[in-house]
């Protein structure tokens, strides 16, 4: 990847109800993966933040969502180049509870475009970022490889 690499820690929920997995979808401004993708709540800690106080602000910043409870279940390793940036990514998964409300994203001028419940049961590979697919093996969920 070359000398020039820029690392970024970021926290990630894992959210299910009902069959269905708490999903964001990137936007044009997404630093990392690519916009499109379906990915999973949460994003960067800022420096001096707790992880736990970054996934709540991330939550509610990307679902309009307030978060109960969070524990860690995984952590994982990515390298990107987007935007002309060279990335190394580690990602700390959390098995979450939500308190009930509205999807909506909150902070509408970031990295975030829509948010949705998705189905466990038909989400497609090709649809998905990589860290939204190790989240769903860490659920013991499979997508769909098209």
């Amino acid at each position: 990847m070359g000398s020039d690499v820029r690392s970024r820690i970021s926290a990630y929920a894992l959210a299910v109800a009902d069959h269905q997995l708490l999903l964001t979808r990137l936007s044009d401004s997404s630093p990392v993966f690519m916009p499109g993708l379906w990915h999973l709540p949460g994003g960067g800690i800022d420096p001096g933040e707790q992880p736990r106080e970054s996934l709540a602000r991330e939550l509610y910043e990307e679902t309009g969502l307030e978060l109960l409870d969070a524990r860690l279940v995984d952590a994982r390793s990515y390298t990107a180049h987007r935007l002309g940036v060279n990335w190394h990514l580690v990602g700390l998964f959390y098995v979450v509870d939500l308190k009930p409300g509205q999807l909506a994203v909150t902070k509408t001028d970031d990295s975030t475009s829509d948010v949705s419940w998705m189905p466990l049961s038909g989400l497609e590979e090709s649809r998905l970022s990589p860290a939204a697919i190790d989240g769903l093996a860490m659920i013991g969920a499979q997508p769909v490889r098209q």
